[in-house]
């Protein structure tokens, strides 16, 4: 936010009342987490995230490997409060941006699970969120997917925040 504040210092053009977010993979998880804690965006696009900690550790292929930043390298069940405290889903029950989920189905580093359960606490608050699953599609969809999804890919997020900002 210090980021998005300076820039909006220094171009008074930007339309503070027309800005999206979005990202994908770590940018996932960060842009998950930034509509949980502020209502500046108009639209976001959530993609290929981690939306929990918790359940991130078991279903990722190296979920593992990562309880050194979520805990101290304390497996979940050691300090479950720990891996939730850094996890999107904790605060889902702010979020009220109009939200783009976008996950391959063959995602083993950040798996479809994460995007489920953030379209799932979405939805059970009447949240607008439309979740796009691009199957036989892996982690790297915008990089190396089949030049059909890309471009779908790319559409789909053009006009969605084309529609809402």
């Amino acid at each position: 936010m210090a980021g998005l504040d300076a820039a909006l210092s220094r171009h008074p053009w930007i339309d503070t009342e027309r800005l999206g977010v979005a990202g994908g993979s770590y940018g996932g998880y960060m842009t998950a987490w930034i509509i949980g804690h502020t209502r500046r965006f108009r639209a976001a696009c959530v993609m290929r995230p981690v939306i929990n900690g918790y359940s991130f550790f078991g279903s990722c292929d190296v979920g593992h490997r990562f309880a050194e930043p979520w805990a101290n390298d304390r497996a979940p069940w050691e300090d479950p409060e720990a891996y939730l405290r850094v996890s999107p889903i904790a605060h889902a029950g702010a979020m009220r941006t109009p939200t783009l989920i976008i996950q391959s189905e063959q995602d083993h580093r950040c798996p479809p699970e994460q995007a489920e359960q953030l379209f799932a606490a979405l939805k059970k608050q009447g949240v607008e969120a439309e979740f796009l699953r691009y199957p036989g599609e892996s982690h790297g969809l915008s990089r190396g997917g089949k030049p059909w999804h890309r471009v779908h890919r790319l559409r789909h997020i053009v006009g969605w925040f084309a529609a809402r900002l």
